[in-house]
């Protein structure tokens, strides 16, 4: 009977801090720019009112409790308050798992989960495409993942041969291609980093691609050029200069 006095006092502050910790945590992510890691930007707004509105409605909780522990002279449950998370041990749990959030900075995503997942050279029909089809100017002006988006509309390599290139990402290497060759690659999130999927196009080098190791960011610039690879055509980068970058605040591209 007493351990069930014990967690009935105990549950309505587990109940806060789990509100309390959630709301730090989200606004946390926004402040030190951890959130452009795990979700896409038009969720920014949403997540920050969201962290806003759990340290609002924390803070009032607390309010309540010390409000009805100082009219029964001592910090006990309130019969009726705010009940945003279930009483009990699921309060607990929603409580590590905001502190292991706090203790453990998100990672991006590498090479080795995109070799997992396979790369395209295509954005795939089953995921959502908000954004409207639209031919850079230029072509030199296109990101990867707008030539990846080229390509899936008309995925005809010969058609892009010849024209200059300037793109962004990591490097990848694939035993199925030749020593000159690396995969130059990006994620792209549609929602949260749950659903991000890796797209990339294969870089002909001068050299061995053994000078950029695996995740190493680079800035390629060239012209595109037809390849074939076993049975397969694909656009190809062919590199008229490469140089290693620093890791971009924003890793994945968004789709």
């Amino acid at each position: 009977m007493k351990k069930s006095a014990r967690l009935k006092r105990i549950e309505p502050w587990l109940e806060v801090l789990a509100t309390l910790a959630w709301g730090g945590l989200l606004l946390k992510y926004w402040l030190t720019g951890e959130l452009n890691i795990l979700i896409h930007p038009n969720y920014f707004a949403l997540t920050i009112a969201g962290g806003i509105g759990l340290l609002l409605v924390g803070s009032f909780k607390v309010l309540q409790l010390l409000n009805v522990g100082k009219r029964k002279g001592t910090f006990i449950q309130a019969e009726k308050h705010i009940a945003l998370f279930p009483p009990g041990w699921s309060s607990g749990l929603l409580l590590g798992a905001a502190i292991l959030g706090f203790t453990f900075t998100p990672q991006v995503f590498a090479s080795d989960k995109a070799v997992r997942e396979g790369v395209t050279d295509f954005l795939p029909v089953t995921q959502t495409q908000p954004k409207a089809f639209r031919s850079a100017t230029k072509p030199e002006d296109r990101s990867l993942i707008e030539w990846v988006r080229t390509l899936t509309v008309y995925p005809e390599p010969d058609a892009y041969a010849g024209q200059k290139v300037k793109v962004k990402g990591f490097a990848i290497h694939l035993d199925e291609l030749p020593e000159e060759y690396l995969l130059l690659a990006r994620f792209v999130i549609t929602c949260c980093a749950a659903d991000a999927y890796p797209v990339g196009l294969p870089v002909k080098l001068k050299g061995s691609r053994d000078e950029f190791p695996p995740d190493t960011w680079l800035e390629v610039e060239g012209q595109m050029k037809a390849e074939t690879f076993g049975d397969n055509r694909k656009l190809t980068i062919e590199t008229k200069s490469i140089q290693v970058i620093p890791k971009p605040k924003n890793p994945y591209d968004t789709n």
